[in-house]
């Protein structure tokens, strides 16, 4: 069945996630109405990239913890299913921090002009 609680996790293949700068298995990280829950799902698949992930996810392998704009069109098309969502924190975007703007390179400007373009 679907899990419907982080604690169901542990009767599904867990997909998982080693980064190399975090030093083990990647905790996920799930929130329901201010209360935060830590993760570690139980599975045999653990990579240390996100394309190996979705490839897995896609093949019926298991659950995978996943960057929503990464899925979407999965989800779209019926290829993947979002479980846990009510305990999905939303994401407000990614931010950039810089040491100063009075000596900007032009590469980094170009790169703050492209992050902030909307395409509204």
């Amino acid at each position: 069945p679907i899990p419907g609680t982080p604690q169901d996790l542990t009767a599904h293949q867990c997909i998982n996630i080693r980064l190399p700068t975090y030093g083990g298995i990647f905790a996920w990280g799930l929130e329901k109405d201010g209360r935060e829950v830590k993760v570690r799902g139980e599975g045999q698949l653990v990579f240390n990239s996100l394309g190996m992930r979705l490839s897995s996810a896609l093949d019926g392998l298991g659950v995978a913890y996943m960057p929503e704009d990464q899925v979407l069109p999965y989800i779209a098309d019926g290829s993947l299913v979002r479980v846990l969502e009510d305990w999905c924190p939303s994401f407000p975007g990614y931010h950039l921090y810089y040491p100063s703007r009075r000596q900007q390179s032009p590469a980094l400007a170009l790169l703050a002009d492209v992050l902030r373009y909307r395409g509204d």
